[in-house]
């Protein structure tokens, strides 16, 4: 049993009127938590599904849906998650792929047009959960599984690296890599290790990521296993999370740079953070000049990280101690490589390892990346960073080698929006890249070649022909109407040209 399962299953049981979860300015207890749990598990048992099944969750950030991640993860059964905001279509494409022997679901996913449609085609058994623990059912005509009952042994999340309109993909993170993920996390907090004999403490974790994305689940599992509070939003808004704030007062609370943007933008009252003693960021490139106005105005260090999905998390990162310190000095790293992670800088060509301060592909090594990624002393991981490492160990990110666009910390392909926007009638070839933006870091920009004879079409009407085919922060915010693309020497649209394209004057 790994040591997250085992610390999982003992802080349930320790103090069961102990607040664990604020959600909209309710309390809820760990007997709470746990009469939700024990229903979802009786659920389980009684479809017969051994450890390491494979169960479907559609994750919200909701009450409910954190005691289906207990019930899960508590039982050594393999949670695959579910994005809900994917586009009808592409959520029922996605729930028959999986061949998933249960998914549990909020009951207003389950009210969606089609939805049990996709279910029973996909043979799945439905536990229907309510968003304040109201209670726990088993849809009628699917209280048993018809399909074929799955394992993934060792494997604690199948998780989504991101919602796409294609095949999602997802990377299976055991439970060995969690247990190292949070033994190197932990080095943040003064005195505390992760083997520690479980306890609750004092404190709240914010989760305002979604549960669906790496650092939202990451946070939320870490302040179930460390016995701390958690302050759960359904979604960031500047107000909602400065009022969970006041009502709270942790020490520590997250933000993605997009997120920490509007909370300057909008001179939020520092009177209202007055509880922080710093705040995190990752899952997109924060700005060393944020860092700067934030801690101006507030007098708050932001302390950024990185990881990946693929990481079970991060492996790199900054503590206050670090930031106060050496922020300075190394302006602009994104922290110090974890000491259970082996880091290095290559030439993409050769191969051969860089000296410090060199930018080059970031490679890494370390029981944290998982079995099927490289562990110490033997092969390495390529990452599609471009990075460079000095001497101290801290790690500076320069940008990505692939083309993929990271709008306020969710990854887009360009292709995606392509295929997409193939579709309209109008077009005839679309080409898509990332333009900088000052508050997401970067957002799609779309230009298009009309069909001979076709009307141009209001942008508007076309954003509102993609948000029906993608997720929202996928759709461009930019559309240029070309005759031709810039076109590398095999007839290509050439990424740097486009991108020239839309720096010219008259955007849109």
């Amino acid at each position: 049993m790994a040591l997250m399962t085992e610390k999982l299953r003992a802080i349930m049981a320790l103090d069961p009127q102990r607040a664990e979860i604020d959600f909209e300015g309710i309390d809820y207890t760990w007997g709470d938590l746990s009469r939700v749990v024990e229903a979802i598990e009786a659920a389980l048992g009684g479809m017969g599904l051994p450890a390491e099944a494979r169960v479907g969750i559609l994750l919200r950030n909701r009450p409910g849906h954190i005691a289906a991640i207990l019930a899960v993860l508590a039982t050594d059964r393999c949670l695959v998650s579910l994005n809900p905001i994917l586009p009808d279509a592409r959520l029922h494409a996605d729930i028959e792929g999986l061949g998933l022997p249960v998914i549990i679901a909020d009951e207003s996913d389950l009210a969606r047009p089609g939805i049990t449609d996709a279910l029973h085609r996909a043979g799945s058994a439905v536990i229907a959960i309510g968003a304040r623990m109201e209670g726990v059912r088993l849809l009628p005509g699917h209280e048993a599984p018809r399909c074929a009952v799955l394992t993934s042994p060792g494997v604690a999340i199948e998780m989504l690296t991101s919602g796409t309109t294609g095949a999602p993909k997802r990377v299976p993170l055991t439970r060995a890599s969690f247990d190292a993920s949070f033994a190197g996390f932990t080095r943040y907090e003064r005195g505390r290790d992760f083997a520690d004999t479980p306890q609750l403490r004092s404190g709240v974790t914010m989760v305002n990521n979604p549960l669906t994305h790496i650092g939202g689940i990451y946070g939320c599992i870490g302040a179930l296993a460390a016995g701390r509070k958690i302050g759960l939003l359904e979604k960031f808004t500047v107000e909602g999370w400065v009022e969970a704030i006041r009502r709270n007062r942790p020490k520590v609370a997250g933000a993605v740079p997009s997120a920490i943007r509007m909370l300057l933008e909008a001179d939020v009252d520092p009177a209202a953070l007055s509880s922080l003693s710093a705040m995190i960021s990752g899952t997109a490139p924060l700005a060393p000049e944020l860092v700067d106005a934030f801690y101006e105005k507030y007098g708050i260090p932001i302390l950024a990280n990185y990881g990946a999905t693929e990481f079970a998390g991060a492996i790199a990162g900054w503590s206050l101690d670090d930031f106060r310190a050496h922020w300075k000095a190394k302006y602009g790293a994104v922290g110090r490589v974890h000491a259970n992670i082996t880091a290095r800088v290559v030439d993409p060509a050769s191969g051969l390892k860089l000296p410090h301060g060199e930018e080059g592909l970031l490679e890494l090594q370390g029981d944290q990346l998982g079995p099927d990624y490289p562990q110490a002393g033997e092969r390495w991981l390529r990452t599609t960073d471009r990075a460079a490492l000095d001497s101290d160990g801290f790690l500076y990110i320069r940008g990505r080698a692939d083309n993929a666009i990271i709008r306020g910390g969710f990854k887009i392909h360009p292709d995606d929006i392509v295929q997409a926007l193939n579709q309209h009638p109008a077009v005839r070839e679309a080409a898509v890249v990332g333009v900088p933006d000052e508050r997401l870091g970067a957002v799609p920009a779309a230009a298009i070649i009309l069909r001979a004879g076709a009307e141009r079409p209001d942008p508007e009407d076309l954003k509102q022909f993609l948000r029906d085919r993608l997720i929202a922060y996928q759709v461009p915010v930019h559309f240029r109407f070309v005759d031709d693309f810039p076109r590398t020497p095999s007839m290509k649209p050439s990424a740097p040209g486009l991108i020239a394209l839309f720096a010219e004057p008259a955007l849109d």
